[in-house]
């Protein structure tokens, strides 16, 4: 089932929603004020079959209007808990239906960019082949069209291992493996396979060696990799994306650094939620599903580390991942 037509419906039950809850509404209160009113009509008839002056009449008539106030506030008690629970449900089933048409908007976004992701590099990749079959080209064209399929078939890697990571992370099926790591290790080669992606990007390094940790070194390379590629897609092709790897007393640190246009501090948080993506033209313009940061939190939290962002001086974003000793 389409994506638009669940969202399509989902509208639908929810204006369906609000005017059944209308109704419901609009019909405890027509109960109280019919039942109210049929209470004091009782009352008022049974007053009127009293015959004045006979003994005890005026207690018989305080009776009677005690009765008729303990009816109608029984009958404001029962409607008030009956509008409660009414209420209850209604916040319940309005957050549960605004949820949905959320997730089928963020999933309709996310079809888009998977379609737009999967069809260029597949794209570039065949015409890059097609142009080797069929033309005689020298050495170092050949070289430039094989390093660019490459860098096209990484790019669909990388977007089904995050697809796939996300889909088991989320149903709970994988497990990490922990074992000794060295994180430095990790790291350069990380970078360097960056550096030999995109020989025309200037990515520094700044690793401490020697640093060993406790994780699954498949997912920690995955979410050191979104962070650098993170960097290299949303910052200026002549800047400078700089990566470290520190240590000090109660952490470990790993850094990387852009040059971009930077994250406002209400955007900061959002950034890691699942399919989001910064509303501004340059984040719209970057290819994207908006599952690279969310599964590095995941990856990261499941290593009982933490990772925040923070301002780059003069301008740009540096991610920081911090492992406690």
């Amino acid at each position: 089932m389409p994506f638009s037509y669940k969202t399509k419906k989902l509208r639908f039950i929810f204006i369906l929603y609000w005017f059944l809850l209308l109704y419901i509404v609009a019909a405890l209160v027509w109960w109280f004020i019919a039942l109210n009113k049929q209470n004091h009509q009782m009352a008022v008839f049974e007053i009127s079959q009293l015959v004045k002056g006979t003994r005890g009449y005026n207690d018989t008539v305080a009776a009677i209007l005690d009765q008729e106030k303990r009816k109608t506030a029984q009958y404001l008690g029962e409607g008030s808990v009956f509008f409660l629970l009414i209420g209850a449900g209604a916040f319940i089933i309005f957050r549960a239906v605004r949820k949905q048409l959320k997730q089928g908007q963020q999933q309709q976004q996310l079809m888009m960019a998977i379609t737009h992701e999967l069809k260029t590099p597949i794209a570039v990749a065949k015409l890059n082949l097609e142009t080797l079959q069929k033309r005689k080209l020298d050495e170092t064209q050949q070289q430039r069209l094989i390093q660019n399929t490459i860098q096209e078939t990484n790019r669909l890697n990388t977007l089904c291992s995050n697809l796939l990571l996300s889909s088991q992370i989320e149903t709970g099926r994988y497990a990490i493996t922990k074992e000794e790591i060295n994180l430095s290790e990790l790291v350069e080669s990380c970078a360097s396979d960056f550096i030999t992606r995109f020989p025309k990007r200037n990515i520094l390094t700044n690793v401490t060696d020697g640093i060993l940790i406790q994780g699954d070194n498949l997912m920690l390379q995955m979410a050191i990799n979104n962070l650098i590629d993170n960097a290299l897609k949303y910052s200026p092709k002549d800047s400078t994306v700089a990566i470290s790897l520190e240590t000090t007393e109660q952490e470990i640190l790993v850094a990387v650094a852009d040059e971009s246009k930077g994250i406002a501090a209400s955007e900061k948080k959002k950034i890691f939620d699942k399919y989001y993506r910064i509303g501004n033209k340059a984040t719209k313009e970057a290819k994207g599903t908006g599952l690279g940061l969310y599964l590095t939190k995941k990856i990261v939290r499941q290593h009982q580390a933490d990772i925040f962002v923070k301002d780059n001086n003069p301008t740009g974003s540096i991610f920081v991942i911090t492992f406690k000793h």
